[in-house]
């Protein structure tokens, strides 16, 4: 099978505002993720491909913030995430 059409098996979306730890604000399997994935793009929000971190992140609930052990890693992920965006200046600001 064709890497472009295999369906992804996790995704995670995490909202982080600048004060708090990021935050689950949505999760699936499957076709979910694949719901996710296509509003990402849909919305020019980067995606970030780590199967070892989504393993971590499946064990949060809806609405966690995350744990502090994965705050170096989200902030890595979060600081790939503004390059792509653009928008790197804007989160530098708020550190």
């Amino acid at each position: 099978m064709d890497k472009k059409n295999k369906k992804p098996k996790f995704a995670i979306a995490l909202e982080y505002d600048g004060e708090q730890a990021p935050v689950v604000t949505a999760k699936g399997h499957q076709e979910i993720a694949e719901e996710i994935l296509t509003i990402a793009q849909q919305e020019n929000i980067p995606v970030y491909e780590d199967k070892e971190l989504s393993a971590l992140l499946d064990q949060l609930d809806l609405g966690d913030h995350i744990p502090q052990s994965l705050y170096v890693v989200i902030a890595e992920v979060l600081s790939f995430a503004y390059r792509l965006s653009g928008k790197h200046k804007d989160f530098t600001d708020k550190l």
